[in-house]
């Protein structure tokens, strides 16, 4: 674990630039450094030296206005991590996980050299790693500049070198089981639930505590689309042996859950897509109504009735359609990626990936919380409120937001502010319900956009960066984004030397305007930071 991976690497620079943060940080390595677009490799003479690297260097150090990644080079076949963890006391709660990622590779690596042999209530744990089996085998090394053997496939933010198999589909399957099958699925003291994680190489979730009292439980498959599609038929002959043990007589249908998002591709033009999969799998399928839909639960259940294996092939069929469509929305996201710059449009849930109600995991770290003042129409503070304060409670878990209301006193009595703290990603979340719900309670005319003024503070200091010389900014600013921007004049700074920006327009608009000024604020506080000695900036706050 002495070869090193250097991401963010601007392409300026050079490996005279590496020799010399190596040099000043005095970290020695043990061959050249290989400098592509985007990323570096080099080789440490030893761990030790491999681990200051990481922790003197990454996030800490920048070249040519990046800030460098710095983490261990793993081999193609650990960069799928899973372990295998046997002889564990029966009494303990069992999960399979897998992970993925080059960072938890090493970790995992020190996890087998931790555990195997430990004892826990007198059981000697015995732990193991399973490689990537569609990982290609390391073969010769094939030449490369100056002795580097040929990498596998690209890391994040490197170009594209051609794709290797995935490991994992990106879209789970989710179903819907009898509460009353649960136990079964799991098993004694899990046996069953891992017997079928092992067979078809899933991670399987069962949400026990999800909807307390429910008639049906959620399950959701982690795995390649072969492996859920393993896992779905093993769990539905399971139930149907518990049925015939238990002389549970009523049918008991194969209930897969999918956003909406996808609902209108899978049905097709005049229901074709639909009907083409019942006439081939020989099922009958039904999709739950829009209507039961909410905010915080988008999914809908396709519902197919048939044999086991005509429902197992129509599970394949569905799930083939909704993953093509999933790739196709992530394409087009990817083409649309800097449409709002700094914000991570695959944490926004627009393209779900995961729980329902909720985006995927943001896989760039925590970014930096803000805080925006929202003003609406006094009469909807009730309305944002809800009933017992219910809806604003689901709108900041949905959102992952703080959301307040500020009191009455000394403002517009027509207006209320509504303080909302959190990420990029959630402010656009939370704002945006914000303005669907004044629009569907009625407090703007059918044909009448919502528009709404938002105020964001910035430092006394930046302001005249947000205006721009003879006000130049803020109208390129206006005329970019559609909002009207205002740094109101002869404003004395607050007790943290802050001013206020009011951004007023429609929901994209706002958002728009938001995210510019933030990027200009990110400029400015980057152009403050104290200047490095030649060659080398200072450490910087590691990224958490």
């Amino acid at each position: 674990m002495n070869k090193l991976y250097i991401g963010n690497v601007s392409a300026e620079a050079s490996e005279e630039d590496f020799e010399t943060i190596f040099e000043t940080w005095n970290i020695p390595h043990s061959g050249p450094f290989l400098v592509k677009t985007g990323y570096a490799f080099v080789d440490c003479p030893d761990e030790k030296t491999a681990m200051k690297a990481i922790d003197v260097l990454s996030g800490k150090v920048e070249l040519h206005g990046k800030l460098l990644d710095v983490e261990h080079s793993v081999p193609k076949r650990q960069r799928s991590c899973k372990l295998q963890i046997r002889n564990i006391p029966p009494d303990m709660r069992w999960e399979v996980s897998a992970i993925k990622g080059p960072n938890v590779s090493f970790v995992f690596l020190r996890a087998i050299e931790k555990l195997n042999g430990s004892m826990m209530e007198n059981c000697a744990l015995k732990v193991s790693y399973i490689p990537d089996e569609t990982a290609a085998p390391e073969g010769p090394p094939a030449a490369g500049r100056r002795g580097f053997n040929a990498r596998g496939p690209p890391r994040s933010g490197s170009p594209s070198l051609g794709a290797r198999p995935k490991v994992q589909s990106d879209i789970p399957l989710r179903m819907l089981v009898p509460t009353q099958f649960v136990g079964a699925i799991i098993g004694k003291e899990g046996a069953t639930i891992r017997n079928v994680t092992k067979q078809t190489h899933s991670k399987i979730d069962i949400h026990r505590k999800e909807n307390a009292g429910a008639a049906e439980k959620p399950i959701t498959i982690h795995s390649t689309a072969e492996g859920c599609s393993n896992a779905c038929r093993t769990l539905m002959e399971i139930m149907q042996k518990e049925a015939l043990d238990t002389k549970f007589t009523e049918e008991i249908p194969l209930k897969v859950l999918v956003h909406n998002t996808f609902v209108g591709r899978l049905i097709g033009k005049e229901g074709r897509n639909l009907k083409k999969i019942e006439q081939d799998t020989g099922t009958k399928i039904t999709i739950s109504p829009l209507q039961d839909l909410t905010l915080y639960n988008p999914e809908r259940t396709i519902t197919v009735k048939g044999s086991i294996e005509a429902c197992a092939r129509a599970e394949e069929e569905v799930m083939k359609k909704i993953r093509e469509s999933y790739e196709s929305d992530m394409a087009a996201m990817n083409l649309q990626s800097n449409l709002i710059p700094g914000l991570n449009l695959n944490a926004l849930g627009l393209f779900p990936s995961g729980t329902p109600g909720m985006g995927p995991s943001m896989s760039h770290g925590h970014p930096e919380s803000e805080t925006v003042h929202l003003f609406i129409p006094a009469l909807a503070v009730g309305a944002i409120i809800g009933k017992q304060g219910q809806h604003i409670k689901q709108l900041s878990h949905f959102a992952g937001a703080s959301i307040k209301i500020a009191p009455a006193e000394g403002m517009d009595p027509k207006q209320r502010m509504v303080i909302i703290v959190g990420p990029p990603e959630a402010q656009f979340k939370a704002q945006c319900r914000i303005f669907g719900k004044l629009k569907e309670e009625n407090f703007f005319g059918p044909k009448e956009e919502v528009k709404l003024e938002a105020h964001i503070k910035v430092p006394s200091f930046a302001a005249g960066r947000v205006i721009g010389k003879g006000g130049k900014t803020v109208n390129e600013l206006q005329n970019l984004t559609c909002a009207e921007v205002v740094v109101p004049r002869d404003q004395t700074p607050d007790e943290n030397d802050q001013v206020i920006v009011k951004i007023s327009g429609h929901f994209f608009a706002c958002q728009l305007a938001q995210r510019k000024i933030q990027e200009i604020l990110a400029q400015v506080r980057r152009q403050q930071q104290p200047k490095p000695a030649p060659g080398v900036q200072p450490p910087l706050p590691r990224r958490k």
